[in-house]
């Protein structure tokens, strides 16, 4: 582990000397190209020269043709350590514990959509996806390094992370990230660490435009099974003769020699021809004339090809034998491997918004057409070994080991994204062969500004139609503990929901429903089921922030309802409270003291199976988690281009009850004293 920290530091180190040795671009204030909101990036005064450096941008990427779309820096001050409490990811977050662990967000709204290699679902959170791929334009070349470390020898856990930005001029940026998360857990069998790198690079031209990235991540995740009795936790007097307290590593745990591993990249290019007409914009009085390409029409080819492969082995033939009900192939040793790999190309044209004033939105047709590969295998026992062991194949199961597929869509898109006063976008897919033929997928969206005394209130809706296929794996799955074959049909869900944002009372509304038809969960045996019927989902939340001098207190609440808890279990109340006081020190130290807290209604939780990494309702007899609160004291600043923190975590352990569980059996981390340094190495 040290060894890889010293590669990861030596090389931003390399980064940041290239970044030292370019010049900066441009002290004018002129901007390059590429969209996105501003952040508080760049040298803004250089006092011996005293030149002015604007700020730089970012943005991401609409898939599949490459849209730009506004994206923030990280460079904000504000709970800039709640990202090292993996127990407030979100505001109800059901986690197997550890750091870099796997873990399902209890808010329904902001769970993404399910992956076609289910695996990465429960891993989300920590790895790199196409949603979340930035790309940055810079007027000075910058480096953001950032370490947090917590715990001690037996419970160590960090995170070194950095992101690495520059333009070679004002057309051409590139970029390179690298992020290494390691916790040992503080439980037995819970260690878990993960390699994530990639690069960016993008070209701006009048007419010819190009992005692409390459990502890449290498996860492993010990599996204990959970804790073997809750009263470890809850009340551990009980099973110590009296003594109320343990050591979490003195714990015993259901699983000691299993662990996942998990792998994937994903590069993606977008290639853009832009044809217009040029426009004479030579301004009274230039003696030099000037000439701007005006775009009219675009045709754009873009390539995204995902590599992913999942290693699932247990060593412990006595512990599988108890904790799982079916053993199919090898009741000595379990390991599950599968591979997923797909290509998909894309060709679209668009009419460009606002060529001309007539002109107020923009137009894209495209087609995609996708090859993809599934392959699956497992560990066979020798021919010595007893087969009476072994649970007998289920009834109509397929053994295919390899599967390959040609799907082809069709799409639109209409948008019109400037003018304050209105916007919208509209997309629409349609599957027209393979396992995509007759699948739909419609989403809108639309908003409105307008002025109300001296700020600008927004409001805007949402939503989306979704008639589509459940993922081969859902549907076609072997392992050693684990094989179905299901023949489900298209699931259909309709969403739509609104947001009102008031500027001067600092206050968000957010309201929303869905229904899904054919839903398709992990039931009680952890294997893949449909409901028939319909589930509506409703929710409802206010973020609410209050400032009085330099005592702020910020509120977010949200009511969630499922009309089947046997489906979709999920708490009724989540609640993020953070006070604090904000105020700056000597002009120069930006500070932030307080205290944050996390707490949702008691709910139907889900259990968490390490063998297929999902997430599952209980049977009969439900474990019921929630009603507990994880509180945070800490202590951030930020000095210049400096940020720290100081965080313990889990203040309130055992001050209002033990039963500290997100999931059944897996108690969340206790408390611990943890520390964050982040530096922007802007030039």
């Amino acid at each position: 582990m040290v060894l890889k920290k010293y590669f990861i530091i030596l090389f931003l180190a390399v980064l940041q000397f290239a970044a030292s040795a370019q010049r900066p671009m441009s002290t004018t204030g002129e901007k390059p190209g590429g969209t996105g909101k501003q952040s508080d990036l760049g040298n803004k005064d250089n006092i011996k020269s005293k030149t002015t450096y604007k700020q730089g941008n970012a943005w991401k990427l609409s898939y599949p043709l490459g849209n730009h779309e506004e994206a923030d820096i990280d460079t904000l001050l504000y709970n800039y350590q709640r990202q090292f409490v993996p127990a407030m990811n979100s505001d109800a977050w059901a986690t197997t514990g550890s750091f870099a662990a796997e873990g399902i967000n209890m808010l329904y709204f902001q769970r993404p959509q399910p992956s076609a290699f289910l695996f990465e679902d429960a891993l989300n959170y920590w790895l790199p996806t196409f949603r979340k791929e930035k790309f940055y334009n810079v007027y000075i070349p910058m480096t953001l390094l950032s370490y947090n470390f917590g715990g001690n020898r037996d419970n160590h856990t960090d995170r070194l992370k950095g992101i690495f930005a520059g333009n070679v001029n004002r057309k051409i940026g590139i970029g390179a990230n690298i992020d290494y998360l390691y916790t040992k857990g503080a439980y037995n069998s819970q260690a878990a660490k993960n390699l994530i790198y990639g690069f960016q690079g993008y070209y701006t031209g009048n007419h010819y435009e190009m992005q692409a990235f390459l990502n890449h991540y290498n996860s492993q995740n010990q599996e204990n099974g959970g804790i073997t009795d809750d009263l470890y936790i809850e009340n551990p007097a009980v099973l110590q003769g009296g003594v109320d307290k343990i050591e979490p590593k003195s714990i015993p745990t259901r699983l000691n020699g299993a662990q996942n591993r998990l792998v994937g990249a994903e590069f993606y290019m977008s290639h853009a021809y832009k044809i217009g007409f040029w426009r004479d914009d030579t301004q009274e009085g230039d003696t030099i004339e000037r000439m701007t390409l005006v775009p009219v029409t675009k045709f754009i080819y873009s390539f995204d090809y995902k590599y992913n492969h999942r290693t699932f082995k247990n060593t412990r033939a006595e512990e599988a034998s108890q904790f799982w009900a079916n053993t199919y192939f090898n009741p000595d040793y379990t390991l599950d491997d599968t591979h997923y790999w797909s290509f998909s190309n894309t060709l679209g044209i668009s009419m460009i918004e606002g060529f001309q004033k007539w002109a107020k939105f923009g137009l894209s047709a495209y087609a995609t057409y996708e090859f993809d590969r599934f392959k699956q295998s497992y560990l066979l026992p020798q021919p010595s070994e007893n087969p009476a062991e072994l649970s007998p194949i289920p009834e109509g199961a397929s053994l295919e080991p390899e599967k390959k597929r040609n799907r082809l869509w069709v799409g639109g898109r209409l948008e019109k994204m400037k003018g304050s006063l209105l916007r919208y976008a509209a997309n629409a897919k349609f599957g027209l062969m393979g396992d995509a033929a007759g699948d739909l997928d419609i989403d809108g969206y639309v908003e409105t500004r307008f002025r109300l005394g001296k700020d600008t209130v927004r409001i805007s809706a949402e939503g989306f139609f979704r008639n589509q296929t459940p993922s081969y794996l859902l549907r076609h799955y072997i392992s050693n503990h684990f094989i179905w074959n299901n023949d489900f049909g298209k699931t259909r869900s309709f969403r739509v929901g609104g947001h009102l944002h008031i500027p001067w009372t600092k206050t968000d509304l957010r309201a929303g429903v869905e229904n899904i038809q054919n839903c398709v969960y992990f039931n009680q045996n952890s294997v893949p089921s449909q409901y028939g019927g319909s589930v509506q989902i409703f929710s409802a939340s206010i973020d609410q922030k209050l400032k009085f001098g330099i005592w702020n207190w910020n509120n977010t609440v949200t009511y969630q309802a499922s009309s089947n808890q046997d489906v979709i279990p999920l708490p009724a109340l989540s609640v993020y409270s953070n006070m604090f006081l904000g105020f700056t020190a000597f002009r120069v130290l930006h500070m932030q003291i307080g205290v944050d807290c996390d707490y949702y209604t008691k709910y139907r939780g889900y259990d968490y199976q390490p063998a297929t990494m999902s997430f599952h309702v209980q049977g009969e007899n439900p474990i019921w988690v929630g009603n507990f609160a994880v509180a945070n004291a800490y202590v951030t600043a930020k000095l210049y281009k400096v940020r720290f923190f100081v965080l313990w975590s889990h203040v309130n352990q055992g001050l209002f009850g033990s039963n500290y569980f997100s999931l059944p059996h897996y108690p969340i981390d206790p408390r611990q004293l943890r520390f964050g340094l982040s530096i922007d190495f802007a030039n």
